[in-house]
């Protein structure tokens, strides 16, 4: 079985991390945020965004990239960095069955040292040139389905069923 784990590397926006721990509520994905964050965990549309999902949640925090990498020592070979700067599409990989995926501060995005140290580990979303970036919630959902449709979607429903019909 595999395991995902998204990485958000100092969140600004609430209801992204909300969107994003919805997702992972979905797909079976844990959340590792590594702080300062732009807001208050107890914040409203954090929350809202989330829904009633945050009981479902296997959530991690870190003071700092450091600290993540000391308490996770597999994410040093095993992560892979989400940004725009990157040399690779996101397709290109064969993802392992432990991975992490990092995205960056929605202002600012990963930083840049970090990003020069895992040269080969940093991967973009493709997107047309008029476009600065994708919305962090959207780019989390388009990696974590990648990586499950590589693994055949194993783990999730197939199919869904009417409420007064059958299919």
């Amino acid at each position: 079985m595999y395991r995902i784990n998204i990485v958000l590397h100092e969140p600004e926006i609430p209801q992204n991390t909300g969107n994003i721990a919805r997702t992972c509520a979905a797909t079976g994905a844990s959340l590792h945020i590594i702080r300062p964050m732009g807001f208050n965990i107890d914040d409203k549309k954090l929350k809202r965004a989330g829904l009633d999902y945050w009981d479902k949640l296997d959530i991690t925090y870190y003071d700092s990239y450091e600290h993540f990498l000391s308490e996770r020592p597999l994410a040093r070979t095993n992560t892979y960095y989400f940004s725009t700067k990157a040399p690779h599409s996101y397709t290109e990989i064969d993802y392992p069955d432990d991975v992490y995926i990092m995205f960056g501060k929605e202002t600012k995005g990963i930083p840049e040292d970090i990003l020069y140290d895992n040269k080969d580990h940093c991967v973009r979303i493709p997107m047309r040139d008029t476009i600065r970036s994708l919305n962090l919630s959207n780019s989390a959902a388009i990696a974590v389905y990648e990586i499950i449709r590589q693994k055949g979607f194993d783990g999730l429903i197939p199919q869904g069923n009417l409420t007064s019909k059958e299919w």
